[in-house]
């Protein structure tokens, strides 16, 4: 979201500085979109208080930062954080605010461990999405979902730099995908196997030549698919396979697909023997962590749903395995 659109959004007594703010974050290198959002929502709460001018009071922070029914700690503590940064910021400036304590808030709970998919489960998946039909509300579904659930599976991308794709960033050529402007705000090649980008051209060539800056997979309208669509037929498709769903928040989730793909890879290592210290960067840049530390999460995962394979990786790898239990969802 661009500094005017954030300008436009902003109304209340604070609005200046929350574009002050806002400009500040995007000046150090930050998009600042899902900041930016949870600002807007806190600017609309703000705007029904009465407010007095460039001040932050305790009773109205507070007030906006109850717990609010249904909303997860997670969803509280997301709020917690824009509201704590926005007000040390205007302490910064000179101006008085309540500064809300890091610690305040529903308790997080730390236990989410994903949903890794065996590989009869992916073939199934995979398998069901080729025999997705057409409708006459979504006539090219039936060569688009088949291409995205590989490439979630295949590469280990995220669902928004799959949807997002351009035609630009699709080179069927050399087989290199392009994913622009990611998390973290950083740009990465990704080379499909083989047999995913013999897919991929005979797909571009169904759908026929296309402006490079049309999107890769276009929604019936033109624009890019919804995230939430995606979500809802990967459901059922869950469905379709008798792959049982623990329910909202448990999964399996697209995103599943993407801890799946890391894991399966750690899988292949671990069994062909390779250097796992040489090969984990690798993965790491792959899928676009920042550091190895959130790719390392993955090596516990794998040794704990593979024990077959467990005893033979800590003899040779048992400096890089982490140990004890991981309930922190990677990204």
């Amino acid at each position: 979201m661009s500094n005017r659109a954030f300008h436009s959004c902003f109304h209340s007594a604070l609005a200046p500085l929350m574009e002050q703010f806002v400009q500040a974050k995007q000046a150090c290198g930050y998009r600042y979109r899902a900041g930016g959002a949870m600002l807007m929502r806190f600017d609309r709460f703000l705007s029904g208080e009465t407010l007095p001018l460039h001040e932050l009071p305790w009773a109205i922070t507070r007030k906006w930062l109850e717990k609010q029914p249904y909303e997860s700690a997670q969803s509280q503590k997301k709020r917690i954080t824009v509201v704590r940064q926005f007000a040390k910021f205007l302490c910064q400036l000179g101006y008085p605010a309540y500064v809300p304590n890091g610690v305040i808030g529903a308790r997080l709970c730390n236990n989410f461990c994903p949903r890794i998919l065996t590989h009869f489960e992916v073939r199934q998946l995979l398998n069901a999405s080729d025999h997705i039909p057409p409708t006459a509300r979504s006539p090219l579904r039936h060569l688009i979902l088949p291409e995205i659930f590989r490439l979630l599976y295949g590469c280990g991308l995220r669902l928004g730099e799959a949807l997002h794709l351009r035609v630009a960033d699709v080179d069927l050529g050399q087989g290199i995908l392009t994913i622009r402007d990611a998390k973290f705000g950083k740009d990465r090649l990704i080379p499909p196997a083989i047999p995913l980008v013999q897919r991929l051209q005979k797909y571009a060539a169904d759908l026929g030549a296309r402006r490079s800056d049309e999107w890769f997979f276009p929604s019936e309208r033109g624009g890019a698919w919804a995230i939430e669509t995606i979500y809802h037929l990967f459901r059922r498709l869950l469905l379709e396979c008798g792959i049982s769903h623990g329910g909202k928040g448990k999964g399996p989730r697209v995103h599943d697909l993407r801890h799946t793909f890391a894991v399966h890879v750690l899988q292949h290592w671990y069994e062909e023997g390779v250097d796992i210290d040489a090969k984990l960067p690798i993965l790491a840049a792959y899928l676009g962590h920042q550091s190895i530390d959130g790719t390392q999460r993955y090596l516990h995962l794998t040794t704990e749903l593979f024990p077959e394979i467990a005893l033979r990786a800590n003899v040779t790898f048992g400096g890089v395995i982490p140990r004890g239990e991981i309930h922190h969802e990677t990204d």
